[in-house]
């Protein structure tokens, strides 16, 4: 087809299978100027430097990894001449976003040096790999970023011999369905990168405002939130309020609320177990326990109410808090 296109182009062809010194003398006479057009696999991919070669055509680019595509527009462009280098896909056929991720990101990263930013995004779109096994690619987000250097962080600790104090984290525990269904953001690395935000959104310096901008793109983008996503930011800003106030285990499985390490005075004691009959202080063990409230049916309360039980709880240790950083002053 190509010999139809252009009748006076002299062509050659080099692929795997043919023998190693038929590929070499092809290789050669292409160096050499003997042919024009060099039809190839990606054998070329690597080792080859002609730097009479000008210009790249790569048909199917969509099938082509971003590492390949940027190590075969390489061929070209390697002396003083000015080099083009064009990536055709299947116009009957719908880019996948990976796809179109891929080829956004080599046709945005084309000045010399660029390799390292092209690295970088191959990195979060195919992923770092699984970094308890043997996988070489998967969602570093799946992660996180943060733990991901901090896994990495503990791992050169102990090969050094270091010991280190694992910080604590938020352990929160609530009986309610609370995630991002695939029927409402059907793209795993979407999906992801949602939660990555509701992660960061969790910390104590967070605020609800926070979450109303991640719900207002979810909507903005996705359509109108589904229970299962609200639930999620509702949970959410639990975990804000309790890291804001030093809790570090939240269990509301059973019909007793379990809350962890919270200190207490006497006097404030008293004043809980007013609010809440059946409450108990273990000091020990700085945990604080009550019962769950029921519902008119006399099972314990679950869903929203669950969640706003929690809240007022999280929100009447946080202005005894207060009131004792006052008195502290006073």
């Amino acid at each position: 087809d190509l010999a139809k296109l252009v009748p006076e182009a002299r062509i050659a062809v080099a692929h795997g299978q043919m023998p190693e010194a038929a590929l070499e003398q092809v290789v050669v006479d292409f160096w050499e100027k003997k042919f024009d057009v060099l039809v190839s696999t990606t054998i070329i991919e690597t080792g080859i430097d002609i730097p009479n070669a000008n210009t790249l055509i790569i048909d199917r680019a969509e099938h082509f990894g971003l590492s390949q595509l940027h190590q075969i527009r390489g061929r070209v462009g390697r002396s003083r001449e000015r080099a083009y280098a064009y990536f055709f896909y299947d116009p009957s056929k719908p880019l996948s976003e990976t796809s179109h991720d891929r080829l956004a990101t080599i046709a945005q990263n084309n000045e010399l040096g660029a390799g390292i930013q092209v690295a970088l995004k191959d990195l979060e779109i195919r992923g770092a790999g699984n970094l308890l096994g043997g996988e070489q690619s998967g969602h570093i987000a799946g992660v996180g970023f943060d733990l991901y250097l901090r896994m990495i962080g503990e791992a050169v600790s102990e090969f050094k011999g270091i010991k280190l104090d694992a910080p604590a984290e938020l352990k929160l525990e609530i009986p309610i369905d609370a995630h991002i269904p695939d029927t409402y953001l059907d793209s795993e690395r979407l999906r992801l990168e949602a939660y990555h935000k509701l992660s960061a959104a969790s910390g104590e310096s967070s605020s609800k405002e926070n979450l109303v901008a991640i719900l207002s793109e979810l909507e903005d983008r996705y359509g109108t939130a589904p229970e299962q996503v609200r639930n999620l930011l509702e949970v959410t800003e639990l975990r804000q309020i309790a890291n804001r106030i030093g809790l570090k285990d939240v269990n509301l499985l059973t019909s007793v609320a379990r809350i962890t390490p919270i200190d207490l005075t006497e006097s404030e004691q008293v004043k809980l177990s007013r609010d809440y009959l059946g409450l108990k202080y273990l000091q020990s063990a700085k945990t604080l326990q009550l019962p769950i409230p029921k519902s008119e049916n006399g099972e314990t309360v679950s869903g929203q109410m669950l969640v706003d039980f929690a809240r007022e709880v999280f929100e009447v240790i946080a202005n005894l808090q207060r009131e004792e950083e006052v008195n502290d002053k006073n």
